[in-house]
């Protein structure tokens, strides 16, 4: 590749965005980052000082963390995922968290070939110039039915309706609130993923990149 790549992904929760973030990015060998996760490792901060909040706090710990912070399986929890979507409307931490994520996006590494993010504000906040951009969608019966085998396989006893009422509540924060809500934009390919399989939304995902990229 010529030049360093970027691939911004939006969509609601549970609609296949991070697992196809992942599989594209190993693919063309980018870096790759659960953007979401920044809000759910403040959530996590957040439910753990009795629902205070606490900027400097808040920007330190991202400032200290790891990318394998990201992969706590208890930040997958329903509690912390309101938690994430109470704390983005915030807008003192949407900036702490857009300057954490742009500077990511500016100081990727030269064994990377490019960026690959996913979240609810990415194709037009974080990466507006990406070179392609999706927006992934699925029905809400869907989503919950994927995210209770998540959760269920990570150890959380949860039941489909409990997880369904969750993402419903998710869906209304993200699309509702003031500040960079979760939106299509012009410019994304919109994807339902309804009715595919994982290895099918990648086959769909990886013809759209490679009829915009040149390798």
């Amino acid at each position: 590749m010529k030049k360093k790549i970027q691939i911004a992904i939006d969509s609601p929760a549970a609609s296949g965005a991070g697992t196809q973030a992942k599989l594209i990015s190993k693919h063309y060998k980018l870096f790759y980052l659960d953007t979401g996760k920044s809000y759910r490792v403040l959530a996590k901060e957040y439910l753990k000082n009795k629902n205070k909040i606490n900027i400097k706090k808040f920007k330190d710990k991202l400032s200290n963390l790891r990318i394998k912070d990201f992969s706590n399986k208890n930040l997958l929890s329903s509690e912390i995922g309101l938690a994430a979507s109470y704390l983005a409307k915030d807008i003192r931490i949407r900036e702490v968290v857009d300057r954490f994520q742009k500077k990511i996006v500016v100081n990727i590494s030269k064994k990377y070939q490019g960026i690959c993010l996913d979240g609810r504000d990415i194709t037009y906040n974080i990466m507006p110039d990406a070179d392609v951009k999706f927006f992934l969608t699925a029905s809400i019966k869907v989503r919950a039915l994927r995210r209770t085998k998540e959760l269920r396989k990570n150890g959380f006893n949860v039941s489909i309706n409990e997880v369904y009422k969750s993402i419903k509540n998710r869906d209304k924060s993200d699309y509702s609130r003031s500040v960079a809500p979760l939106k299509i934009t012009k410019d994304a390919i919109k994807i339902n993923t309804t009715n595919l399989t994982i290895r099918k939304t990648f086959l769909i995902l990886k013809d759209k990149i490679d009829k915009k990229i040149i390798l």
